[in-house]
């Protein structure tokens, strides 16, 4: 994409924004850790919510040790009102632990007096931080020129054609910084990211379609597509249990009459091959006689033959 074309899209960008979001204001006397906080609940949601969320963690809970050691689930229960309590809750819990494991304190204040380019490659190694997170501090802690863009703004700037696939997918806008003065940095970010915000609470509702189509009449190709009911299924079961749902197993076709199924038999297992030598015969051997019974069975058998006598 030529870079005047992309300078012009982003200045209509910018136009439409302007004409329908009203800027917000960020608080200036917060510590860096607190924007960082901040920007964690402000990523998908409007300036209202994530400021009335991050004062009740500042409020409901005894300091920010507490916050941290409290559940992702209880955290999530605070950060109701926003868009997105579960992923908010996340980003924060891991930024404070990461945080208190690094620099075992909650105090990061000495980040603002390093050079800008060694503070963000600090703020990007911490677990949580996101794009987002460290564009917001850069720009409202360390006093840098940085636009943070979420995630629906992104997707945003790739329909109406400012950034590429390739672009979108690592999160670069090329040439926002340079068409954005430092000095509009905060007020135009500020706009910018409830177009973001709109397109993350309702990608198929009719208000952001007329923004985008607005700005790039011809982008209507790209605008995005309601998925099946099955689809949102599987993307809720995905979004609840962090897994696809098992999907029910098919009942059996009944059988039709006059059908009938023949069971599947499994074959048995081979027998075992037969010997072919046949048993040996037992061979009874004869009790022998006593030496006084055979002797006197001898005698008897000579005197039978001595009295036995031809006839005359």
């Amino acid at each position: 994409m030529a870079s005047k074309n992309r300078a012009a899209l982003i200045n209509k960008v910018l136009k439409v924004v302007k004409k329908h979001f009203k800027p917000s204001v960020v608080p200036k006397d917060r510590s860096l850790l607190e924007h960082l906080l901040f920007a964690c609940c402000l990523e998908n949601s409007p300036y209202d919510a994530a400021e009335r969320v991050f004062q009740s963690l500042k409020s409901d809970y005894f300091d920010w040790n507490e916050v941290r050691v409290s559940t992702v689930r209880e955290l999530a229960e605070a950060l109701k009102p926003l868009n997105d309590p579960g992923e908010a809750a996340t980003r924060v819990k891991r930024i404070l632990q990461s945080v208190f494991e690094t620099h075992y304190s909650f105090d990061v204040e000495q980040l603002k007096k390093q050079n800008i380019g060694a503070a963000v490659k600090h703020l990007e190694k911490f677990n949580g931080s996101t794009p987002f997170v460290v564009a917001f501090v850069t720009q409202h802690a360390l006093g840098g020129h940085s636009i943070p863009v979420n995630t629906g703004l992104l997707e945003s700037m790739r329909i109406v054609g400012v950034v590429s696939d390739a672009e979108a997918a690592k999160g670069q806008v090329p040439g926002l910084e340079r068409t954005v003065p430092k000095s509009k940095g905060s007020e135009v970010g500020s706009q910018l990211h409830l177009l973001g915000v709109e397109m993350h609470r309702s990608p198929y509702g009719p208000a952001i379609r007329k923004l985008l189509l607005e700005i790039e009449p011809g982008c209507k190709d790209n605008l995005p597509k309601r998925p099946s009911k099955a689809e949102e299924a599987a993307a809720a079961a995905l979004a609840t249990d962090g897994a696809p749902s098992i999907a029910p197993t098919k009942p059996p076709e009944p059988v039709k009459k006059g059908t009938t199924k023949k069971p599947i038999v499994e074959p048995a297992p081979a027998a075992k091959a037969r010997s072919t030598k046949k048993p040996e015969k037992k061979v009874l051997k004869k009790k022998a006689k006593p030496a006084a019974v055979a002797s006197a069975g001898k005698k008897l058998s000579s005197s039978k033959r001595l009295t036995k006598r031809k006839p005359r």
